[in-house]
C-alpha cells in the first residue's frame, strides 16, 4: 500500500481519458457536448468527459452488431476468448494502483478499500469468469434410439450495460465479464458520476486483444444516452444496477421497443437482526457499523435497518456507538481514512433530507445527524445513528444511500422476521445468533436474495449476487451470471 503522500503525488500527475470509446477508438461525442467529472473530496473538476446521446448510441450499436455478426468474437474458439479475457485481467492487475486511484478521485471511495476490495474483486471476476468459458458443456437429452437432441447455449448478441457510480470498476466487471465470456458484444454506459475507470478499462481491453466493436463505452446521462440505449431496437439485452425508479423506466423502454430482456439489480433496504443469543455483541456491533458506514453507506446491500432484541438493546447500542467511532470523514487518498465524501452535492442533500424526516417523525439522533461540510472542501457527512425508529417512518422504508442507520427493536423471532420482510426490497439481510437452528430457520423465512449469518457482505465470485421483490431479478457473479447473456437452443436430429 502506498503512503498518503505517494497517493497524493500520483493523483497530481494522473491523466484521464475524456472521449467515448466506439469501435476500437476514442472519439468525442457527436454533438460535441461534455460534462465535468468532479472530485467529491475537493469539489474540483478532474476532467471534462464526452456527453454521449442518441447519435453515439446508434454508432456504438452499429459497431457492436457488425462485430457480433462477423463472428470475430462470438464465433471465436472458447479457449481463445478465455485467453484474451485472462490477458485483460492481467492488465488490470498491472495497473491496479491506477484503477484504485481513478475510482477514489472520481467518486470518493477510500483508497484502502479500493486496494483491498474493489480492484482485487474485479480482477478475480474477469479471471474466474474467463476460466468458465471452456468448462461449461452442452447437453444431450434422453431420447428414443432413433433421435438425437443436442442442447447448447449461444451468445445473444448486443448487450447494453448500465452501471452505477458507487462501485464503478467492480460493477462494470460484474456486468461485462460474463457478457463477453458468453460471446456477446457490449455497449457500456457508466454513470456520469464516475466514468473514468470505464474508459481506461476499454483501452486495456483493446490492448488485451478484444476485437474492435466488441466493447464500446459511452459516458453520458441516463435521460439521453441511457434512454437511447434502452429504446434501441437492435440491443438484445439490458443489464442494469441502480435505482428502483430507473429500473422501472428501463423495463418500460424495453416494452416500448423490441421486448429486449432486462436484468435488474435495483438496490435495497437490508435488515440486520441481532438476537439475544448472539454471544459476541461487540463483534456484531463492529460488523454492523461496517455494514452501514462502508463506502459512506452508498452500498446497495447496506444494512440500514437494524432490529435488536429488546433484552439486549442497551448493551448493543453502546457497543454500536463505540464501533462507529472508527468512521470519521477524511481525505479518501489517506489510507487511514474510513469514511470519504458523498459522491456529490445531490447525495449530500439527500442524506440531510432523510435525517430531517427521521427527526420530524420522532427519531432520536444518537450520533451524527449533520453534514461535516464546508463549501469547496468536499461533500462530507457524519455517520449517523437514529434510535426510536419503526417501520412506519420514511427513513426506515426508503433507500437513503448514505451513512444513516435506523435502530429498531423486536420482542421475539416471529416479530423480527415480520419486521425484516416488511419492505418492498429484498436484496440482502444479516442475522446474528449463536443458535444454529434459529439461523437456519430465520434465513429460510427472510425474503431476500442473500443472507449473511454472523457476518455481512461476505462472498466471492463463486456465489450469485442479486435480490427479489423491488430489488430486481438479476444475478451477477457465479456461473448463474452467464445465463443472462446466452440463449438455450436445442437441435433435434432424426437419425
Amino acid at each position: 500500500m502506498k503512503s498518503y503522500a505517494e497517493w497524493q503525488a500520483m493523483a497530481a500527475s494522473q491523466t484521464f481519458h475524456k472521449d467515448a470509446f466506439i469501435d476500437g477508438r476514442f472519439v468525442p461525442a457527436r454533438n460535441g457536448n461534455t460534462f465535468d467529472s468532479i472530485n467529491p473530496a475537493t469539489e474540483q473538476c478532474l476532467s471534462t468527459v464526452a456527453a454521449c446521446d442518441e447519435a453515439d448510441v446508434n454508432a456504438a450499436v452499429s459497431a457492436a452488431r457488425a462485430a457480433f455478426e462477423s463472428g470475430c468474437w462470438s464465433e471465436l474458439a472458447p479457449a481463445e476468448r478465455k485467453r484474451i479475457l485472462l490477458r485483460l485481467a492481467d492488465l488490470i492487475e498491472a495497473n491496479r494502483d491506477e484503477f484504485a486511484l481513478l475510482d477514489t478521485l472520481d467518486m470518493g471511495k477510500s483508497i484502502s478499500e479500493m486496494v483491498a476490495i474493489d480492484v482485487p474483486d474485479s480482477i478475480d471476476c474477469f479471471r474466474w469468469t474467463a476460466e468458465c468459458i471452456d468448462k461449461i458443456y452442452g447437453e444431450i437429452a434422453p431420447t428414443a434410439p432413433g433421435s438425437l437432441a443436442l442442447i447448447s447455449r449461444e451468445p445473444i448478441g448486443v448487450i447494453g450495460a448500465i452501471t452505477p457510480w458507487n462501485y464503478p470498476l467492480m460493477m462494470i466487471s460484474w456486468k461485462i465479464a460474463p457478457a463477453l465470456a458468453a460471446g456477446n458484444c457490449v455497449i457500456l454506459k457508466p454513470s456520469e458520476k464516475a466514468p473514468l475507470s470505464a474508459l481506461r478499462l476499454a483501452e486495456l481491453a483493446s490492448e488485451a486483444g478484444l476485437p474492435d466493436g466488441v466493447l464500446n463505452v459511452l459516458p453520458g446521462f441516463g435521460e439521453s444516452a441511457g434512454k437511447a440505449l434502452a429504446l434501441h431496437n437492435d440491443v438484445d439485452v439490458l443489464t442494469f444496477t441502480g435505482s428502483t425508479r430507473t429500473a422501472g423506466l428501463l423495463m418500460q423502454y424495453a416494452g416500448q421497443s423490441n421486448m429486449k430482456q432486462v436484468w435488474i439489480e435495483a438496490g435495497g433496504k437490508s435488515p440486520n437482526l441481532v438476537f439475544a443469543d448472539c454471544a459476541d455483541l461487540q463483534r456484531a456491533a463492529d460488523i454492523s457499523a461496517r455494514a452501514i458506514f462502508t463506502n459512506q453507506g452508498q452500498v446497495c446491500i447496506a444494512c440500514s435497518r437494524i432490529y435488536v432484541e429488546e433484552s439486549i438493546r442497551e448493551p448493543f447500542i453502546q457497543a454500536l456507538l463505540k464501533a462507529t467511532e472508527q468512521f470519521r470523514p477524511g481525505d479518501p487518498l489517506d489510507p487511514q481514512t474510513t469514511l470519504g465524501p458523498m459522491v456529490d452535492a445531490t447525495q449530500l442533500a439527500t442524506v440531510g433530507r432523510y435525517v430531517q424526516y427521521a427527526l420530524d417523525e420522532g427519531g432520536r439522533v444518537l450520533t451524527g445527524g449533520k453534514p461535516d461540510y464546508e463549501q469547496g472542501q468536499g461533500y462530507f457527512v457524519e455517520p449517523t445513528i437514529i434510535d426510536n425508529a419503526h417501520n412506519g417512518m420514511t427513513f426506515v422504508r426508503e433507500e437513503i444511500f448514505g451513512p444513516v442507520l435506523a435502530v429498531c427493536t423486536f420482542k421475539d423471532e416471529d416479530e423480527a422476521i415480520a419486521l425484516a420482510n416488511d419492505s418492498k426490497y429484498g436484496l440482502g439481510a444479516a442475522i446474528w445468533t449463536d443458535n444454529l437452528s434459529r439461523a437456519h430457520r430465520v434465513s429460510r423465512k427472510i425474503r431476500s436474495g442473500m443472507v449473511w449469518i454472523n457476518t455481512w457482505g461476505d462472498g466471492d465470485t463463486t456465489v450469485p449476487f442479486g435480490g427479489v421483490k423491488a430489488s430486481g431479478n438479476s444475478r451477477d457473479k457465479s456461473t448463474h451470471s452467464l445465463e443472462k447473456y446466452s440463449n438455450t437452443k436445442y437441435v433435434w436430429l432424426q437419425l
